[in-house]
């Protein structure tokens, strides 16, 4: 049995011991870089835990050089979904990237198991997604730049009504923009909040916008899925 087999293929029972291993791998991975969250661990299980960490990422990274060696174009290995995923999983190992720390991004290399499991059905269902933010990807764009804009005029509006009564809370316009996002999208942490006449006024105005933009692209995609949905019903029949 040759090695691309073993690596890339999944009908083999090779092939599934060898995936089934980087998946726990992968559980193992994140469930290390979370336990190293957790306050006061002793130097012992540190030490136990960057082992272990180490033999994950050599692992990972003897697998990533395989991948690129049996793949037919190496480039287009390398520069796809997976390709890069794989090397984000690796890089932050050997590169300090101060506060940062992508490891938590390896669980998407889990997507394998769609795969792995021959999960047909999801794969349906992934490019029927696809599809409708295809279908409606113009929209969206539209959508999301009327967003940025009403962001905009909400950080404003809200400054101009509450600077002189919270000068602490909204100093600035860009200040006033957190509490633009919290009130646009609806969830209101309650963090920052007017005091004044106008600017509740002003709050009650851009939560009914809020409400009506939450609905925009969820209604959007709905009815693409539909449509698509309608579709391969008429193709199957």
């Amino acid at each position: 049995m040759n090695l691309k087999a073993i690596i890339e293929e999944t009908d083999t029972t090779a092939g599934r011991i060898f995936d089934l291993f980087i998946q726990a791998l992968i559980v193992a991975s994140i469930i290390t870089f979370s336990i190293e969250t957790l306050p006061d661990l002793e130097d012992k299980t540190k030490d136990i835990l960057f082992s272990v960490e180490t033999f994950i990422v050599v692992i990972f990274t003897i697998e990533y050089l395989l991948r690129i060696y049996i793949a037919d174009k190496k480039s287009g290995y390398i520069f796809s979904f997976y390709g890069i995923v794989d090397f984000i999983a690796i890089v932050p190992f050997y590169i300090s990237l101060g506060t940062i720390d992508l490891r938590t991004l390896r669980i998407l290399r889990m997507l394998r198991l769609f795969r792995l499991f021959k999960l047909v059905r999801y794969n349906k269902a992934t490019t029927r997604f696809y599809r409708a933010f295809y279908i409606v990807k113009e929209e969206l764009v539209l959508f999301g730049i009327v967003t940025l804009m009403l962001l905009y005029i909400s950080s404003v509006g809200i400054y101009y009504f509450e600077n002189e009564s919270q000068p602490e809370q909204f100093k600035s316009i860009f200040h006033s923009f957190w509490w633009a996002v919290t009130t646009l999208t609806t969830v209101g942490y309650g963090d920052v909040y007017p005091i004044t006449i106008g600017g509740r006024l002003f709050t009650f105005i851009i939560l009914m916008i809020g409400l009506g933009l939450v609905a925009v692209p969820a209604g959007l995609l709905a009815a693409a899925l539909s449509k698509i949905k309608t579709e391969e019903d008429e193709e199957d029949k």
